[in-house]
């Protein structure tokens, strides 16, 4: 047992025989130990490492309840003694609340535990494989690595404990004229020969941007889009797309596919996935996660219920997160080999990255955006020019329905960069999309 499940398993123990009369408690556990290395012209520019825990202790009394935040030092009597003035603080604010309507707790005593296997790489190693591939680029990015400690326990008797061992680089190739490429590379365990291929491609588009801006006029094109593009638009989906409070409400901008009105193409498989993944099987209110399947064939078939929404609509609890957003969304492969996707695009525009995302019409799943980076035209299946930015303004329904062509056969595991406060454990794995229309605006 590791030195942070055993203190989390000894705080979480220590927190029952402090209650009092009819007082229960949940914890939450969020922890990790980080490595990052910051990157300017391939060369290392900042190093560190951080080192914290949180734990979240939320009091309940007679259907009253009031959380707290508290910094953990990684000293037991230290955090014992932080937990218990929580405590304290904790009934004070409980006696002024009133009873909470749609409070539903899970009283299961569930127990979880992941062990993620521990197969990163020596930073050495890997800042050597950098600097070789890089030599004479301008790679501007920042490298994250390390173990991420999830856990839980309340006085039901539930306890979860998940570790997630991840790295994830995320950097930018610049041209001498300003213009950049984008790239990624994020996983459980390094591929030197993966991420040489991702640098390579990354160069190949990087000499493309010196040639002359093609300037395209608003209109429909053939589009493939990376699975970097794909990602920010199933990012902006997992926005209401699959809550049920926001289908309850009618929010959803999926509210025409749940009626039968719209459909995506019988391409898409779309689910959320426990088994396996970066993100932990329970969440912040000690709700298991279930596996869910949300698309069959372009049709809805499920949806994310968190323990307020199923108390109010009668529904079966399957998520631990309040948004009700995927946390580990899988998109099922397709048949077109990822060599052969400019092929298959022939004329039209290749995407590899978008941004600014935003709905521009909900109820007709209607969203827009900018291009990013290395946006390129093609034609007979080669890339001819780098394209300037521009907007697209299109329904889901049209580029991700009845115009798909194709989802590529291999797929990209993506994780969350985000890095505000903590790191996470979201993430994505799915393949680049073949559309035969996408409406660019200006």
């Amino acid at each position: 047992m590791s030195h942070a499940e055993s203190l989390f398993t000894v705080l979480a123990g220590s927190l029952g025989p402090q209650l009092q009369a009819g007082e229960d408690f949940t914890l939450w556990y969020s922890a990790e130990e980080s490595e990052f290395i910051r990157l300017n012209h391939a060369q290392v520019r900042q190093a560190g490492r951080v080192r914290q825990a949180v734990a979240r202790l939320k009091l309940i009394r007679d259907g009253r309840h009031a959380e707290l935040a508290i910094t953990l030092a990684g000293d037991l009597d230290t955090d014992h003694q932080r937990l218990a003035d929580g405590l304290v603080q904790l009934r004070v604010a409980v006696s002024e609340l009133p009873p909470d309507p749609y409070l539903q707790l899970e009283r299961s005593a569930w127990q979880r535990r992941t062990l993620g296997e521990a197969r990163l790489p020596d930073s050495t190693d890997v800042l050597a494989q950098m600097e070789s591939l890089a030599n004479g680029l301008d790679l501007v990015g920042i490298y994250a690595a390390g173990p991420l400690y999830r856990g839980f326990a309340n006085s039901f008797g539930a306890f979860g404990w998940h570790v997630a061992h991840n790295f994830n680089f995320d950097w930018s190739l610049f041209h001498a004229n300003g213009q950049a490429v984008k790239a990624d590379y994020a996983g459980a365990e390094w591929s030197p020969d993966e991420f040489a291929r991702r640098v390579n491609d990354a160069r190949q588009q990087l000499d493309h941007l010196g040639k002359p801006l093609r300037t395209l006029e608003p209109g429909e094109y053939r589009a493939y889009l990376a699975p970097a593009a794909l990602d920010e638009v199933l990012g902006m989906l997992a926005w209401g797309g699959f809550s049920a409070r926001a289908l309850a409400n009618k929010e959803s901008p999926l509210q025409r596919l749940q009626e039968g009105s719209a459909q995506l193409s019988p391409l898409l498989d779309l689910d959320e996935r426990v088994a396996g993944a970066m993100a932990p099987a329970f969440g912040p209110e000690g709700t298991p996660r279930s596996d869910v399947a949300l698309l069959r064939e372009g049709r809805l078939t499920g949806q994310l219920v968190y323990p307020r929404s199923a108390s109010e609509y009668g529904l079966t609890v399957n998520c631990a997160d309040a948004n009700e957003a995927p946390q580990s969304l899988a998109v099922a492969p397709g048949t077109l080999p990822l060599e052969q996707a400019l092929d298959a695009l022939g004329t039209g525009l290749y995407i590899g990255n978008l941004w600014y995302l935003n709905w521009s019409d909900v109820p007709a799943a209607r969203m827009t955006g900018m291009t990013r980076f290395a946006t390129f035209w093609v034609e007979d299946g080669r890339i001819q020019a780098p394209v300037s930015t521009m907007r697209f303004d299109d329904s889901l329904y049209s580029f991700l329905g009845e115009h798909l062509e194709a989802l590529t056969q291999e797929q990209q595991l993506r994780l969350s960069n985000a890095t505000y406060g903590e790191r996470q454990t979201w993430s994505t794995l799915l393949p680049g999309a073949l559309t035969s229309k996408l409406k660019l605006t200006l």
